[in-house]
């Protein structure tokens, strides 16, 4: 099913043909040092737990497969919490779009479905905050965020969470939001931020040397699996996120040791305005 085209979201201009520019190579980072076949060739994430905190993951659409693990959080009118690790569906079908598009780039992944949104694809600050602390503290090795909150009175808390993930060496890919105003955790300088870009090419991605938002994926007009083991054409930076997050996550597949900073690093070198015509050469 194909749905009229969205307007481009915010924070993806930067990633416009013609705007975004050449970044040039720093030797010996970028001059053969780094290529795609060192970085993840071979690499099919086995065993890299994947959260996906968002609306659910359908397990039985066939994009997604097998799910390892789940939490839906809850807090009542008292702002009590609530935790249930049995398993659940997609109650919307965004976190299903996002888990088809990082299992297709690293199959071998585990994926967890931390699911923090309702129906009408909402939620609440305390929630998406608890299910991020969840994820930390239960050892996942990457986190999806296709979701952030706009509410400053939740900065300080989502600040904190953002750098406990960076200082247990745990990648958090968040999309900028499709508006341009501020949203947290994704304009944090210790996540990586994601944007839409034009391409079609799910290994292809930018780096922008003017940030906040760091990293161009695609996600204009792409084809996402949906509810229903459907599939929709979408467009957001959401949708651009997951494919960071699966080049990360064959990454890690291939070098579990790196921390957030090597990881930045490495997928600079290999952006496609930034790698070296040697480093694009490598394989995938």
């Amino acid at each position: 099913m194909s749905v009229p085209s969205a307007p481009r979201p915010a924070w993806s201009e930067a990633f416009t043909a013609g705007t975004l520019p050449r970044v040039p190579a720093i030797a010996p980072l970028d001059d053969r040092t780094i290529t795609r076949e060192w970085a993840w060739g071979g690499s099919t994430g086995n065993g890299i737990k994947v959260a996906i905190i968002d609306s659910g993951i359908d397990a039985g659409h066939p994009a997604v497969g097998q799910v390892h693990g789940y939490v839906a959080i809850t807090a009542d009118a008292k702002d009590r919490l609530h935790y249930d690790e049995r398993p659940h569906g997609d109650d919307y079908g965004h976190g299903t779009a996002c888990a088809g598009i990082i299992r297709a780039l690293a199959p071998e992944c585990e994926l967890y479905s931390v699911k923090v949104l309702g129906a009408d694809l909402t939620g609440r600050g305390i929630v998406f905050a608890a299910g991020l602390r969840w994820a930390i503290e239960r050892g996942m090795q990457v986190g999806n965020l296709s979701l952030s909150t706009g509410r400053a009175d939740f900065f300080g808390l989502f600040h904190e969470l953002a750098d406990l993930a960076y200082f247990r060496h745990i990648p958090l890919v968040c999309a900028a939001n499709n508006t341009a105003r501020p949203s947290y955790p994704s304009l944090y300088s210790t996540v990586l931020s994601v944007a839409a870009h034009e391409g079609k090419d799910p290994e292809q991605f930018d780096y922008n040397p003017n940030p906040p938002v760091e990293f161009g994926a695609p996600g204009l007009d792409v084809p996402v699996a949906w509810l229903q083991r459907g599939s929709i054409t979408a467009t957001g930076n959401s949708f651009a996120t997951p494919h960071i997050a699966g080049i990360v996550t064959r990454l890690l597949g291939k070098h579990p040791g790196l921390t957030v900073f090597q990881v930045k690093t490495v997928l600079r070198a290999l952006a496609t305005n930034a790698a070296s015509e040697e480093a694009s050469a490598g394989g995938t």
